[in-house]
C-alpha cells in the first residue's frame, strides 16, 4: 500500500512539474512581424495568451509564434500599438486591441519588468518593495523625459524603477551626487545632470527614505572598511575622500587618489604587486600615461562569499610615438590571486588616432572613457563576459540573459565596439608577447570592427 502511495506521489509531482504557467491575459489582436530591414514576414489575426513566461500569437489556420519575455529586448508604444524588439533581429508589433488595450500594455510592461529582474545582471540584497509612487525624470539639460506611475525598489547597491509602462530603470547609489526630501518629494541628482523625482507615496515616505539613506551609509560605510583593510594605516578622513572617488567599485584616477595623499597610489600598488602580476602591470605601467592610470576596489558578486577585489584601468596612448597606443587596459585581481585575463579598448577611431597632434585632446577622450566604463562596470556589476562574448556565442542558451544589457545599455554596447582583445594569463614572457602583438595590431589595421586574436 505504501508503495502505491509512493507511486501516486510521485506521479503527483511530475504533474507539479508539468504544470504550465497561468494565463495573466487572453485576447484578440492584430499582429505584423519585420525583420531589422523593416520587410514584412507575417502579419494577420491572432487570439494572443500572455503568461508570466511568455507570449503566445495563434493564428487562425496558421502556424502558431511563441515568444519568450527573455528574447524580448525593448518595448515601444506608438498610436495604441505595441512594438516589441526581439533577440531575432524582428519586430513584432501588437494592436487592434480596442479598450483592452491599456491593460494590456500595463501587465506586459509589469511582467515583462520582474522577469528581467529575476535574470538581472546582479545578485544583491531587496531593501525596500511594494510602494507606489508617481516619478518624474530630467534628462542632463533639465528637459522632462518621463512621468508616470512605478514602483521604485531598494537594493543594496543601487535604486530600482519599475514604471507602469516603459522599462525598468536601475540607478547605482554611486551614481548620485545628492538627494533632498521636503514636501514628500524626494529629490534626486546624478552625476550625470539628470535628476529624478519621486512622490506621492502616502505614509511610506518616512520608511522609504529612512531605508535609502540607510542603505546608502551602510554602502558607503562598506567601502571605507574595505579601504581599510586594504590601507591599515590611512587615517579615517583620508578614507573618507577617497571612498569619495571610489564609490561602489568605481575606479579613481591616480592624480585623483593622489590629490588626497600621495602615499595612497604607493600603497594600492603594493597591493596589485602582492597578486602576482607585478610583472604585468609595470610593464603596461612602463608604456602608460600614468596620470590617467586608474585603480578601483570592488565587493564580490556575492558580497562577503567572494570578498573584494581591485581593478585598474591603464591607458596606453602618445601623440609622438604611435609605435604603441590608442588602447586602455583592464584587469580585476582578487586577493592574493592575480587575473585571468587582460582586456584592451580602444580610446578613439584606429583612423581618428593618427590624426591626433594634441596631447590634451586625447586626454579628454580618455577622461570620458573612464566614466564610460565605471558606468558601465556598475551596470553589468562587473562581469566581463558580456563585453567580450562575440555576437554569436550570445546565442548560446547560457549567454542569452546579456543580450537585454547590451540592447539597453549604451555604455556596453559601445564598450562592445571598443573592445580590442583580451589577453589570458599564462608565463609572463607569452603574456607579454602577446601584448605587443594586440598593440600592435590595434595600430596597423584602419577597420574598427576587427578584433585581436591569440596566434596558435
Amino acid at each position: 500500500m505504501k508503495q502505491n502511495d509512493d507511486a501516486q506521489n510521485k506521479s503527483n509531482n511530475q504533474d507539479e512539474v508539468k504544470q504550465e504557467p497561468q494565463i495573466i491575459f487572453d485576447v484578440k489582436i492584430s499582429f505584423s512581424i519585420s525583420d531589422f530591414k523593416g520587410e514584412n514576414l507575417t502579419k494577420g489575426e491572432a487570439q494572443l495568451k500572455l503568461d508570466e513566461e511568455k507570449i503566445l500569437i495563434l493564428p487562425k489556420f496558421k502556424q502558431p509564434i511563441l515568444i519568450p519575455l527573455l528574447d524580448i529586448t525593448g518595448i515601444e508604444e506608438n498610436d495604441y500599438k505595441l512594438i516589441l524588439s526581439l533577440t531575432s533581429n524582428e519586430i513584432l508589433t501588437i494592436f487592434d486591441l480596442g479598450y483592452k488595450y491599456n491593460d494590456f500594455a500595463r501587465v506586459l510592461s509589469r511582467i515583462y519588468n520582474e522577469t528581467l529582474l529575476k535574470r538581472l545582471l546582479m545578485q544583491e540584497t531587496l531593501k525596500k518593495t511594494g510602494i507606489a509612487a508617481e516619478f518624474i525624470y530630467y534628462d542632463n539639460a533639465g528637459n522632462e523625459k518621463y512621468r508616470g506611475r512605478c514602483e521604485p525598489r531598494l537594493y543594496e547597491t543601487g535604486l530600482i524603477l519599475l514604471p507602469e509602462k516603459g522599462d525598468l530603470k536601475r540607478i547605482p547609489y554611486s551614481d548620485i551626487s545628492d538627494i533632498s526630501d521636503e514636501d514628500y518629494k524626494i529629490t534626486i541628482n546624478f552625476d550625470s545632470g539628470e535628476k529624478l523625482i519621486l512622490s506621492q507615496m502616502g505614509r511610506d515616505f518616512e520608511s522609504f527614505v529612512k531605508t535609502l539613506s540607510d542603505t546608502m551609509n551602510e554602502l558607503a560605510l562598506k567601502v571605507q572598511d574595505s579601504m581599510k583593510e586594504l590601507i591599515p594605516k590611512a587615517n579615517p578622513l583620508v578614507l573618507r575622500k577617497l571612498a569619495q572617488f571610489m564609490k561602489e567599485g568605481k575606479a579613481a584616477t591616480r592624480a585623483d587618489i593622489e590629490s588626497i595623499s600621495k602615499d595612497l597610489w604607493v600603497e594600492l600598488e603594493k597591493k596589485i604587486a602582492t597578486a602576482g602580476i607585478k610583472d604585468e602591470y609595470d610593464f603596461l605601467k612602463s608604456m602608460a600615461q600614468q596620470q590617467k592610470m586608474c585603480i578601483g576596489l570592488k565587493r564580490g558578486l556575492l558580497g562577503d562569499l567572494t570578498g573584494e577585489y581591485l581593478w585598474f584601468l591603464i591607458p596606453v596612448y602618445d601623440v609622438v610615438s604611435k609605435d604603441y597606443g590608442n588602447a586602455i587596459a583592464m584587469e580585476a585581481i582578487t586577493g592574493e590571486e592575480g587575473g585571468k585575463a587582460t582586456y584592451f579598448f580602444r580610446i578613439v577611431s584606429r583612423k581618428e588616432y593618427r590624426n591626433f597632434k594634441n596631447i590634451d585632446d586625447l586626454h579628454k577622450k580618455v577622461d570620458e572613457f573612464i566614466k564610460k566604463i565605471n558606468r558601465c562596470m556598475l551596470a553589468i556589476n562587473f562581469r566581463r563576459e558580456p563585453i567580450y562574448l562575440p555576437d554569436e556565442r550570445l546565442q548560446e542558451p547560457q549567454y542569452q540573459k546579456y543580450l537585454y544589457a547590451i540592447a539597453k545599455i549604451s555604455e556596453l554596447k559601445e564598450l562592445r565596439e571598443l573592445f580590442i582583445g583580451r589577453v589570458i594569463h599564462s608565463s609572463f614572457e607569452k603574456w607579454k608577447s602577446d601584448v605587443i602583438d594586440l598593440l600592435k595590431f590595434n595600430i596597423t589595421e584602419t577597420e574598427d570592427n576587427l578584433k585581436w586574436k591569440r596566434m596558435k
